[in-house]
């Protein structure tokens, strides 16, 4: 099963429903669930939600949890006890698996909503879904522009760094 992810673009507004649950727009949900409608919703940076493709997830899951194994098995981990435990909660707590349901349907997980930091009340429920070329984003739209703000002046060296 070694076939290419597509990249993910894109950016539309979006809205929580009252129940917590978003639609994702169509060519997401092609990318992330054609195989398969499970996903891995994770933590990212505040006010940030990013979804994967289960499979994506898993791999880069699997290569943090041999990391820390490592510092542990091998006793490396006595000088660097608290970066030990930061990653082992950090690896306990920042993701959950999710499915879409029909449509493209997400519904946020109770412990990820105020890390999101947006309300579906009283229309305050809007969100940014942002393509990231290999996941997707769900972002709080006041923290969506701040990061653009900040990181829209690199983006020519980004590109030429990336060539």
């Amino acid at each position: 099963m070694n076939q290419r992810q597509p990249v993910i673009l894109g950016e539309f507004p979006c809205t929580l429903d009252q129940r917590w649950r978003l639609s994702l727009p169509g060519e997401m949900v092609e990318a992330l669930a054609a195989d398969s409608p499970g996903c891995v919703l994770a933590k990212e940076r505040p006010g940030c939600l990013s979804l994967w493709k289960e499979e994506t997830w898993q791999s880069k899951l699997a290569v943090r949890i041999d990391l820390a194994k490592q510092k542990v098995e091998g006793g490396l981990w006595d000088d660097q006890l608290s970066r030990v435990q930061l990653l082992g909660r950090l690896l306990s707590t920042r993701h959950q698996e999710v499915e879409l349901a029909g449509r493209g349907r997400l519904l946020i997980p109770r412990s990820f909503r105020s890390f999101l930091g947006v309300r579906p009340e009283k229309k305050q429920g809007q969100v940014m879904v942002v393509g990231a070329a290999v996941c997707v984003e769900i972002w709080n739209p006041e923290a969506w522009l701040k990061y653009l703000q900040k990181r829209m002046p690199k983006f020519r060296r980004l590109l030429q760094q990336l060539s």
